[in-house]
């Protein structure tokens, strides 16, 4: 219980820092969702200009097919594992975004 102004300011200073602190880490999970989906973007449009090169020499058309069929597995199989980590981000993100209010909730019982 809050008995005088000096406990309300001690109160107020460790939530502030607790506020601060998980901002700074909120901003560190989005800035690496960015970084993973931007080199995700970088490396899924090199494969891509590769296949593209690979399918222009093609010298017939079931050649043609298979250079296709190996582009299209590979990047669908990269896409899922891609949002399957992007998702395990997100989902740390938002555990995360919560841990101050988990703390005020414990702190007052």
């Amino acid at each position: 219980m809050i008995n005088s102004f000096q406990d309300f300011q001690k109160v107020s200073k460790v939530e502030m820092t607790d506020y601060m602190q998980a901002m700074g880490e909120l901003n560190k999970s989005w800035q690496a969702i960015a970084t993973e989906m931007t080199d995700y973007s970088k490396h899924s449009f090199a494969d891509g200009v590769a296949a593209f090169q690979k399918l222009a020499t093609a010298k017939s058309v079931p050649e043609a097919l298979e250079i296709q069929t190996t582009y299209t597995k590979s990047a669908y199989e990269g896409y899922m594992q891609q949002m399957t980590k992007i998702g395990a981000m997100y989902q740390n993100l938002a555990k995360d975004a919560f841990k101050p209010f988990e703390r005020v909730v414990q702190g007052s019982r």
